[in-house]
């Protein structure tokens, strides 16, 4: 019996704050980068001075033609599930079936500060997303929704209009065991990350964004999905993406900041660094080995970038 195909490369460039942003300029992005290549446009969910998620993507949808949208990923104590049920059906249709819901438990430990959100603890909002997941797919689905938990209680709701994908792609990413396990339960996508243990990106994370530390998180989904594993779309953040020809001088003066070593920077998962070619022969060699084909970069990376996508578009 023949192996199965490796899965498609699917490249997307998060974007949430470009400079000085205005409407034409916005969709000017979208439009580029659907032009270089890319499969999907995401933008991230806090409360400082970014974009609203739900206008930007929309905003986005409206200038393109093929790229996909989403959120990577909308936090979950932001919006009652019944409002982003509403909210996920109508980006779904009117851009004609782009949308992918990206949902997250929350972390950055700012947002709940400043907004005087309680951030309860993360079993607390682990334990919330997954009662939001049983709603919002309640809603999306065909027929009335109700729903009674700890956190949420729906009584008969509708959830008209349904969104055109059946079901709608739902990403859910983190970084610890209790939230890879339900996405591995739940998720058409799962995104990987580093553990935050201090609610923000520094050198606590780096230890947890190890390839052996991947290799674990992936046991954690497999586990969880159990046969539907292989129908899951593996995705990484990538937090650090550098082309350049000195690859190795490169690592050594990064990876003190990521907090590991040079050799585990340049296999961590969510960090690329070398020429395109080396670039894209690393994203080859974690394809065969996690399963990983899923790529979020930053805008930043985005025209460094354009040479790789296009080298993988066939891979």
């Amino acid at each position: 019996m023949p192996a199965p195909a490796p899965p498609p490369f699917r490249f997307g460039v998060q974007c949430s704050s470009p400079p000085d942003i205005t409407a034409p300029r916005w969709q000017a992005l979208a439009r580029k980068v659907e032009d270089l290549g890319y499969y999907r446009l995401t933008v991230s969910d806090h409360l400082d001075d970014q974009l609203s998620p739900v206008a930007a993507l929309m905003s986005a949808a409206d200038a393109t033609t093929t790229l996909r949208i989403g959120a990577l990923v909308l936090c979950n104590d932001y919006r009652h599930p019944a409002v982003l049920a509403k909210e996920a059906a109508t980006l779904d249709i009117l851009s004609e079936g782009r949308f992918e819901l990206g949902l997250g438990a929350g972390w950055m430990t700012s947002d709940y500060e400043a907004a005087g959100i309680a951030m309860d603890a993360p079993g607390v909002r682990i334990a919330r997303l997954e009662e939001a997941v049983t709603v919002v797919r309640g809603l999306l689905s065909e027929g009335p929704c109700s729903f009674e938990g700890e956190h949420y209680r729906i009584r008969d709701l509708s959830g008209s209009p349904k969104p055109i994908q059946q079901p709608l792609p739902l990403l859910i990413g983190g970084g610890g065991r209790k939230v890879l396990e339900l996405a591995g339960r739940h998720a058409e996508i799962v995104g990987l990350n580093p553990k935050l243990p201090n609610g923000v990106i520094d050198a606590s994370a780096g230890p947890d964004a190890t390839a052996l530390a991947t290799d674990r998180k992936i046991g954690w989904i497999r586990a969880a999905a159990g046969s539907r594993f292989d129908q899951i779309e593996l995705h990484t953040r990538i937090h650090l993406a550098i082309v350049t020809d000195d690859r190795t001088g490169m690592a050594e003066a990064l990876a003190p900041a990521l907090g590991i070593s040079p050799a585990d920077a340049l296999e961590s998962p969510h960090a690329l660094c070398g020429s395109v070619d080396q670039i894209a022969d690393d994203l080859l060699a974690r394809r065969e080995r996690f399963g990983i084909a899923s790529i979020g970069l930053s805008l930043d990376a985005l025209d460094a970038m354009a040479p790789v996508v296009a080298k993988l578009h066939d891979a």
